[in-house]
């Protein structure tokens, strides 16, 4: 069977995973990291999953890393997949590889892939765009063959380094602004439960990861970041976005 298993707070991590699965062919089983994961999901030797997460500030995000730790792999086979905005995915796949492997998949492949940045969009705007889908449509179609041939690998190697780079990131928050009409999906969707009722215009700082998923759920556009700290932080990093990105595939092929 066949696993998408997604931790993708504003839809591009669950783009790219779409494309994988899709062209992988047949039907693939969901398992949304958002919502969690009942503790000890088992898996079969025979199974396969592509798991899926953004990289937040060169790593993968801590709740991700929480929710993945409830499966219980029995050897399935994993292709893990770091979904990074145009800047770089640092240790991120390589955390995610690692994070994997020591919970007992086979890490067969692995996978940086492009999507637009989650709270700059001009960055990686439309991506994965209609190349990059051909490009990840045939690397899971070569990955499909050699399953179907016996001949997928167990391990793979992907680049970082160890110990994994500090997190970065911004230190802010969306919040509610006039515009909130006290709905609640911002609060049924956080991952963190960093929005309560009834103050829904507000947000728990310290419990916020800052993935925006409030803000992309937000039927009325009032849940956002600070657009003067935006700005400036916008225009500071712009140097860190210069330049063509592209996705970066990893396969360890035994030699003929």
């Amino acid at each position: 069977m066949v696993y998408e298993i997604c931790f993708s707070p504003t839809g591009g991590t669950k783009r790219v995973l779409d494309i994988l699965c899709g062209a992988w062919g047949g039907e693939a089983t969901t398992l949304d990291l958002l919502a969690g994961i009942p503790d000890g999901h088992a898996f079969t030797r025979e199974d396969l999953c592509f798991v899926g997460v953004p990289v937040f500030g060169g790593r993968v995000p801590a709740l991700a890393v929480k929710r993945l730790e409830a499966l219980t792999a029995n050897g399935a086979r994993a292709v893990p997949v770091a979904v990074y905005g145009a800047r770089a995915f640092d240790d991120a796949l390589l955390e995610l590889t690692d994070t994997l492997t020591g919970l007992g998949f086979r890490c067969c492949a692995a996978i940086a892939a492009l999507a637009e940045h989650s709270i700059f969009r001009v960055f990686g705007q439309g991506r994965p765009d209609q190349a990059d889908q051909e490009i990840l449509s045939g690397f899971a179609r070569t990955l499909r063959t050699l399953a179907e041939e016996n001949a997928l690998p167990d391990t793979v190697s992907v680049p970082g380094h160890r110990p994994y780079t500090k997190p970065g990131g911004l230190p802010i928050h969306p919040a509610g602004g006039e515009g909130c009409v006290r709905c609640g999906k911002c609060a049924a969707a956080c991952p963190t439960g960093a929005i309560t009722a009834p103050h829904f215009d507000q947000t728990d700082d310290k419990a916020c990861i800052t993935c925006m998923r409030c803000v992309s759920v937000c039927p009325t556009g009032a849940r956002h970041l600070d657009q003067a700290v935006l700005d400036k932080a916008r225009v500071s990093m712009a140097k860190a976005f210069a330049g063509e990105r592209h996705n970066q595939l990893f396969l360890d092929r035994s030699p003929s």
